[in-house]
């Protein structure tokens, strides 16, 4: 599962495309589906890393869909309804659906929840793999203790440096965009600009780099973001 991609099923073209337009300009990877017939085998195929569904669908309503994909997968699933009976917003909740948005609605307000979502889940992905840690191409990270060491020393880093580098090495070779960056870093929804981020990621890559040419770097990605390796 990849968090940056994103599938949007929706049958109406003007909602469709506004989502995309937004979504896209965030830096996330989207489809869109406009009925619902294909939309289970879709997300069983693609494994997107976040599903945007509307209620109502030709082919296959989206409650359907949403039971049907909580048989095999845990994704984060957002419903969108012209509906506003709490009944309809009730059912959908208990099918497993992550989000609830009626219509009409700011596509601002869609990406923040999807932004919020996700950034709870990289919480949760991070205490689940808090007891073992991480080790990839001689860095090694102990979460519980926000202790590093490469190739068998320990370097010291900032709290923020270690939470950038735990995300970048939990997910080798994915290129994260500098707003993921931020969200990694910071949990508390502070505001921090671009340079921040490039502040705290060119410390680390100077601590990575006095380690030795046989460990994993982060690199920078021109025009994205930056990715460990």
């Amino acid at each position: 599962m990849n968090f940056q991609d994103i599938l949007v099923v929706e049958d109406e073209p003007k909602i469709a495309q506004l989502l995309l337009d937004y979504l896209e300009r965030e830096g996330f990877r989207v489809t869109v589906l406009n009925d619902g017939v294909h939309a289970v085998e879709m997300i069983r195929e693609r494994e997107p890393g976040f599903v945007i569904l509307d209620l109502m669908l030709p082919g296959k309503d989206g409650l359907t869909i949403c039971r049907e994909v909580r048989q095999f997968s845990t994704l984060p699933i957002m419903m969108l309804t012209a509906k506003v009976d709490e009944i309809d917003r009730l059912i959908g909740l208990e099918l497993g659906a992550d989000d609830y948005v009626c219509k009409p609605f700011s596509p601002r307000e869609v990406v923040a929840r999807v932004r919020t979502i996700q950034r709870r889940l990289r919480q949760q992905q991070t205490v689940a793999t808090a007891e073992t840690g991480l080790s990839y191409r001689g860095v090694t990270l102990d979460p519980q203790k926000y202790e590093c060491s490469v190739q068998g020393q320990r370097i010291e880093l900032t709290p923020v440096e270690f939470k950038l580098l735990h995300g970048m090495v939990s997910q080798p070779g994915r290129v994260f965009s500098r707003d993921q960056l931020m969200d990694i870093a910071y949990t508390d929804d502070r505001v921090v600009s671009d340079r921040t981020i490039d502040t705290h990621v060119k410390n680390l890559r100077r601590k990575l780099s006095q380690s030795g040419d046989e460990v994993g770097q982060v690199h920078s990605i021109y025009g994205v973001g930056y990715k460990f390796e």
